[in-house]
């Protein structure tokens, strides 16, 4: 019997399996160093205790996007490891927030099975949810992804794709309890713009670009323990599709949420995820650009001090956004688009400060 793990492949998923990953991850204050040394991220309350405290903040909370990450790592040896691409999300959401030495596992449930029209591979649709040691959410999110089938002949089971909401409601957003904007400095921040300063259309140029290293992006995947082979196993993929490993997706997730900085610096959470695609892949070498859409502004039921804006963030590969087109006269994303994420952020509004 061997002892390895060759990951699972497609026929090896049943509908309402429950999947309990190895490997809890206590957190560090390393990590966020490590973190920002990746991305470059600059919203204050990651970034200074002291800012973070003056909003009801214990310290510093680590950046949602880390939390992301680790949360989904923990899920690639038995979800992914096996994957052709991850093609999805949707209904994520963020929960309490996380700190330097909490510790976070996951688990994840099989909502949905369909095999592709080539028989060759089939989509697995999951629900992963990440907790901390107190058994509190810190996030929770539908990802679906196409894994190949080991034996082609294998009969595919009855297709089941779960219905899932075009967005999370503004309603379902977590709002820590203990949060008090009153205290929230806009020069420390950064940025003067505040929630009722943004319009639904508005569309916002992040100007600045970011290219990707292969050192970095390497670094990114180890950190985050994601085993998935076409981003870190060279020898394998030089023979594959494209001949060179790709780019994490949340890589570059993480980069667009840094570089929106310029132009958002007041977001000063994510709130939840409510649609993503990985366009096109990414490469070392390639500059990543980015520009953001508001696609809602929504107050937050009960508070007064703290709005909603719900943002399409776009990235491209080697194309400056000033112009921001992203698909063509089809709707087929045009091939400089590497991303195209629909979330939630959290913004004071000008009420809190008075």
């Amino acid at each position: 019997m061997s002892k390895t793990n060759p990951g699972h492949f497609f026929e090896d998923f049943q509908l309402g399996q429950e999947l309990v990953h190895a490997t809890p991850r206590t957190v560090t204050e390393g990590d966020g160093a490590l973190y920002t040394a990746l991305y470059g991220s600059r919203f204050a309350v990651s970034s200074s205790a002291e800012f973070a405290r003056a909003l009801g903040f214990r310290g510093a909370p680590l950046d949602d996007f880390l939390v992301f990450h680790v949360v989904f790592g923990k899920t690639v040896p038995d979800i992914s490891l096996n994957a052709v691409a991850n093609l999805g999300y949707a209904r994520g959401r963020f929960g309490v927030p996380v700190y330097a030495g909490d510790t976070i596992r996951t688990t994840s449930r099989v909502i949905g099975l369909k095999e592709t029209s080539s028989g060759k591979t089939g989509v697995v649709y999951v629900n992963s949810v990440g907790t901390n040691q107190l058994g509190e959410v810190v996030c929770d999110y539908v990802r679906w992804v196409m894994v190949h089938k080991r034996d082609p002949q294998t009969p595919a089971p009855d297709p089941v794709v779960p219905d899932l909401p075009e967005r999370v409601g503004p309603e379902d957003l977590y709002v820590p309890e203990d949060l008090r904007l009153a205290g929230y400095d806009l020069e420390l921040a950064g940025s003067p713009h505040l929630w009722e300063d943004y319009a639904p259309g508005e569309r916002i140029d992040h100007v600045d670009g970011m290219t990707l290293e292969e050192a970095e992006h390497m670094m990114a995947t180890r950190l985050w323990q994601n085993t998935a082979k076409v981003h870190f196993n060279q020898f394998e993929q030089a023979g594959g599709r494209f001949g060179r490993r790709l780019v994490y997706g949340g890589h570059v997730i993480s980069l667009a949420r840094a570089l929106s900085f310029n132009g958002l610096g007041n977001a000063f959470r994510v709130a939840a995820i409510n649609a993503g695609a990985h366009a096109n892949p990414s490469f070392a070498g390639d500059t990543v650009h980015a520009w953001s859409e508001v696609l809602e502004a929504a107050p937050v039921p009960g508070r007064d001090d703290v709005g909603a804006l719900r943002l399409r963030t776009v990235a491209t590969k080697d194309r400056p956004c000033a112009t921001f087109p992203h698909k063509d006269t089809d709707g087929r994303f045009l091939p400089e688009v590497v991303l195209d994420l629909d979330y939630w952020v959290l913004m004071p509004r000008h009420a809190a400060l008075g």
